[in-house]
């Protein structure tokens, strides 16, 4: 916390800076895009403070701040989502749940992690499928998949039972859950029936879970200086 939270102030500013301004989407702009955008922002230079070299030496650290690079474009596309430019705000972050997927790594595998998302995921779409039409209901399964592919992956390093987790895995697993729920909300809300305080629920959920992949990699570095102390 003492090393990690004071990077961290800036996001929280913009974050806050969000939810008090409260611009309407009704009216969107590119004020809107970048007061929307800003705590992503944030985060790039979170991840860019410990270092450019950093970066290149840890491939997860720099497919995080790629992620987090196409999140903020997917943001500012679906601040004119009523214009047709959601379709491209959902390419946008589906590339970046393929790269927090690569991120988090194929080990361990934990079949039964990726089972209990499998059916999870599944159940979502089966929920979604009968409100969606044309093109969505390809797409939305796509998405799905790949979400629930991110969440598998950063679930699974977990290995609680292992006693083998670091808080930095934690962070990751909560975030994933959280991006989940956020963009579950945005799909009832756009596709099934109108979700109360949606906005509220939806950018508190995203920008937590941001934060929280974001924070996930700094793990190498921990395990870095572990190397040093010891």
């Amino acid at each position: 916390v003492k090393s990690e939270g004071p990077k961290l102030v800036p996001f929280f500013k913009a974050t806050c800076v969000y939810f008090v301004l409260w611009l309407p989407t009704s009216s969107p702009s590119w004020f809107s895009a970048l007061i929307k955008c800003l705590p992503i922002f944030c985060l790039w230079v979170f991840l860019l403070a410990h270092g450019i070299n950093f970066l290149v030496s840890h491939r997860s650290a720099s497919r995080i701040l790629a992620g987090l690079i196409f999140s903020a474009v997917g943001d500012a596309f679906l601040i004119w989502q009523e214009q047709g430019y959601f379709i491209h705000g959902l390419l946008m972050f589906a590339i970046t749940h393929i790269l927090y997927s690569s991120a988090f790594g194929m080990k361990p595998l934990d079949l039964q992690a990726g089972l209990l998302m499998g059916l999870v995921c599944s159940s979502c779409y089966a929920f979604l499928y009968s409100y969606l039409s044309g093109p969505f209901t390809y797409l939305v399964a796509v998405y799905i998949a790949l979400i629930g592919f991110m969440g598998w992956r950063a679930v699974a390093g977990m290995q609680l039972c292992n006693d083998l987790w670091t808080w930095t895995k934690l962070s990751a697993c909560i975030g994933a859950m959280l991006f989940m729920v956020s963009d579950l909300t945005i799909a009832l809300n756009k596709f099934c029936f109108p979700v109360p305080y949606s906005r509220f629920i939806i950018m508190a959920t995203y920008y937590a879970a941001q934060m929280l992949i974001a924070l996930s990699a700094v793990e190498s570095r921990d395990e870095e200086d572990f190397r040093k102390r010891s």
